[in-house]
């Protein structure tokens, strides 16, 4: 019998959600790779982790639907028997109301919620039976700075993040000691997302603005915030409720440096 651990990661097509992935397959994970949309992408990703040792899964499925929700986790089960850790990848924005709040209507914030905020909960819902029984149960919800500091693409995506780092601290509590639960909040992330929310041009410009204005002077990769969802479940047994800002010190502005005396 396959003694290896199993993940979920839902949107685990490309940038992210396909980089933890792979890291997990590298690390002895069997997974379930997650789509909506993006097929092509999708069985590219389940070649990598099938490449690097791990037995896949690749199902299509919309986590705003409830029955998807369900259908993943019990097709995990029926093929392996067990779960050990559930990545809440899957996420949407909206690119057109940063500065025009008068296209953000409700369809738009319930389509948003739908899937960051709902779409989280019932993958959760649907896990935890099986999680309970693992002997290092995790769940990582992959949010933004957005809901930590309140910035990011529109209002709606702002909220539902910080919806699911306010979730993200109840689950911790609610599903301790069985189950660690934890979030990562990345900044401006170097993936396809943004480039096809904004365009190649406009992505360039806010790139540069970004790192010029965290002290780290620089974005994320993908394999940045992959490998400190990775750590948040196959170590870090002792962390649960953290909300982990992977922002190059954005969150601490600017530093002011005062240039040194030049009096004797």
């Amino acid at each position: 019998m396959d003694d290896r651990k199993v993940a979920v990661v839902t949107g685990s097509a490309t940038g992210v959600g396909a980089a933890t992935a792979l890291g997990l397959a590298q690390r002895g994970y069997n997974l379930l790779i997650n789509y909506s949309k993006s097929e092509s992408e999708a069985r590219a990703s389940e070649s990598a982790c099938r490449a690097a040792g791990a037995d896949t899964l690749l199902m299509r499925g919309d986590v705003a639907e409830d029955a998807d929700c369900k259908a993943m986790v019990a097709a995990v089960i029926d093929k392996w028997g067990r779960l050990d850790a559930l990545v809440n990848n899957a996420g949407i924005s909206t690119f057109t109301g940063a500065a025009n709040w008068d296209v953000l209507d409700t369809e738009i914030f319930n389509h948003i919620y739908g899937v960051n905020t709902i779409g989280t909960f019932q993958m959760v819902r649907a896990a935890v039976p099986h999680l309970k029984k693992s002997a290092n149960g995790a769940i990582v919800n992959v949010s933004s700075i957005a809901g930590a500091l309140g910035i990011g693409s529109a209002v709606p995506y702002i909220a539902s993040k910080g919806a699911v780092n306010a979730m993200t601290l109840y689950l911790a509590r609610e599903l301790a000691p069985e189950i660690r639960v934890n979030a990562v909040c990345p900044g401006l992330i170097t993936s396809r997302w943004f480039v096809d929310g904004i365009g190649q041009e406009g992505y360039e410009k806010v790139k540069a603005g970004y790192e010029h204005g965290t002290p780290l002077a620089r974005a994320c990769t993908p394999e940045d915030v992959a490998d400190a969802i990775i750590w948040l479940i196959d170590g870090a047994r002792t962390i649960t409720g953290e909300l982990m800002l992977l922002d190059s010190g954005i969150h601490l502005g600017k530093a002011v440096r005062i240039p040194a005396s030049t009096k004797p």
